[in-house]
């Protein structure tokens, strides 16, 4: 999506002259963020979801309002039918994909990680684990878990039965429940374990590096063929402290580290002379660092200048 589309759908409701918005532009702006997060949360993707958001803006400026009982549904509706469609699209272009395709990272404000169930359901782990999903199985699975939507209402977005509906939701219960991270982690515990990782990483230190670090620790680097980064995802404590350091050892002049939110969680954002170079993103369990997502490539850093706002 263009910079002129995406300040189309965001300042809609802007007349010259200072002239007040239509009733049509005004309800899209009103529930813009929650079909921003409805998108995202189906494609992983903000720039996808950005244009999934100026097709359903385009086809719910011509619908006659007169019809329409429920304006909420009715635009949830029409972003989740287009998110479908460029979803599928998608899973082709991931085929040919260089190395582990990761979600592109936003930057969220402190305050969506006081929602613990969409901070959850927009984290990089957790975004990995509905990419396991069919995109039907996908839309049913956020559209009821994450925003409560009635059976009725998901039936009509993904043009299915309600009976059909119940049966896809249920499938996809249970096979994000087998795959999905074990237990809530509170913001302070994954920011404490990330502490720890900055200590290390900036002062080389191997074994406060090891002492982070969950045996069984995975890796997993996003630089799509434009940036360097580990094609395969990398297992274990000892190879992925290894790396780590032998990398920024390479190239520690010039370099810093701060710390951001990303995806409602704590997060690593990486300098290089000053520019974003990498997004670092982790999943905490029992105080140990379990999944490391390391976003390089610099189509997905867009999102990492201004914050994103989401909303259930």
């Amino acid at each position: 999506m263009n910079s002129e589309n995406s300040a189309a759908t965001r300042g809609a409701a802007e007349r010259p002259g200072g002239g007040h918005a239509d009733p049509a532009t005004e309800a899209f702006v009103a529930h813009r963020n929650l079909l921003f997060t409805v998108a995202y949360e189906m494609l992983g993707s903000a720039a996808d979801a950005e244009d999934v958001l100026q097709e359903t803006w385009l086809r719910w400026a011509g619908v006659d309002l007169g019809t329409v009982r429920e304006q909420r549904a009715y635009l949830v509706r029409i972003t989740t039918r287009q998110a479908l469609s460029r979803l599928r699209a998608l899973g082709r272009r991931k085929e040919s994909y260089v190395g582990s395709w990761l979600p592109e990272p936003l930057l969220t404000a402190p305050d969506v990680a006081e929602d613990v169930e969409l901070a959850d359901s927009v984290s990089m782990a957790m975004l990995l684990v509905l990419e396991t999903l069919a995109p039907t199985e996908r839309a049913v699975f956020v559209l009821r878990e994450v925003f409560d939507l009635g059976y009725d209402e998901i039936a009509e977005a993904v043009e299915k039965s309600p009976a059909a509906v119940r049966q896809i939701a249920h499938r996809a219960r249970a096979h994000v429940a087998a795959r999905r991270p074990r237990g809530t982690v509170s913001p302070a515990e994954t920011r404490d374990a990330l502490d720890a990782f900055q200590r290390a990483t900036e002062t080389g230190d191997l074994q406060g590096l090891l002492d982070v670090l969950a045996p069984d620790v995975v890796l997993l680097g996003d630089g799509g063929g434009v940036k360097q980064a580990v094609l395969r995802p990398v297992l274990g404590a000892d190879k992925v402290a290894r790396l780590l350091l032998g990398g920024l050892g390479r190239i520690v002049a010039g370099l810093s580290l701060e710390r951001t939110h990303v995806n409602g969680c704590p997060a690593l954002l990486v300098r290089l002379d000053g520019e974003i170079d990498t997004v670092v993103a982790a999943h905490v369990e029992g105080g140990l660092i379990t999944g490391l997502y390391a976003v390089r490539n610099p189509a997905k850093l867009s999102h990492i200048e201004r914050e994103t706002a989401l909303r259930r």
